[in-house]
């Protein structure tokens, strides 16, 4: 709200003092918000520190289970076309704070060998269940680091929110007020010392 542009009113006083009071509680929401949104995402930081570290590990050594698996019995194609593809991952979401964080969920099941013991052997078996490990991994932390990324998303745009209201919103309005009372206590001062004027003109003309 531009001072050039506001009538120095009563109605528009109001008007700019209702204003700032919700842009103030608009303020207080966001930065409450904001608060929330950050203790969220640093409690996720900590899961995903811990699963980076523990998937980076099951990667190494299901890789080096891998090649030796490789190497004992050939390249295991044949082995792994064998292997039943996982259809029971399901996405479902949750709200923190109007933020739509992901929540995965999927059959935790013991590894079961499903290939034949014929082509395969005891590094097979170590590499198959080691993936089996790394599948679960790779689950969790997709649903952490994707609500990482929602979650400072959210805060991002939260924190302009907020500095827009807090830097800009509310100093104009408040400069608003402060124009719109001065000027309305200047035509005030004016009316009063032209009233005073009117008064003693007429108690002048009756004296005469």
């Amino acid at each position: 709200m531009s001072d050039s542009k506001v009538f120095p009113t009563k109605g528009n006083l109001l008007k700019a003092k209702k204003s700032l009071e919700l842009a103030k509680v608009g303020y207080d929401l966001l930065d409450r918000k904001r608060n929330v949104l950050i203790r969220e995402m640093m409690l996720l930081m900590d899961k995903v520190k811990i699963l980076r570290n523990e998937i980076t590990d099951s990667y190494s050594l299901g890789y080096y289970l891998l090649q030796q698996a490789n190497i004992s019995t050939g390249v295991i194609n044949d082995i792994a076309t064998s292997v039943t593809v996982d259809d029971s991952i399901k996405v479902t979401y949750r709200s923190v704070m109007g933020v739509e964080l992901p929540s995965v969920s999927f059959n935790k099941t013991t590894p079961r060998l499903e290939y034949g013991f014929k082509e395969s052997n005891s590094r097979v078996d170590e590499a198959y269940i080691q993936f089996h490990k790394i599948k679960e991994l790779t689950i969790l932390l997709a649903e952490v680091d994707n609500s990482v990324y929602r979650l400072a998303s959210a805060i991002r745009k939260t924190q302009k929110r907020a500095n827009a209201l807090k830097n800009i919103v509310i100093p104009n309005l408040e400069n608003t007020i402060k124009f719109i009372a001065e000027a309305m206590e200047e035509k005030e001062r004016e009316e009063f010392s032209r009233l005073k004027i009117i008064k003693a003109n007429k108690q002048q003309e009756n004296t005469i």
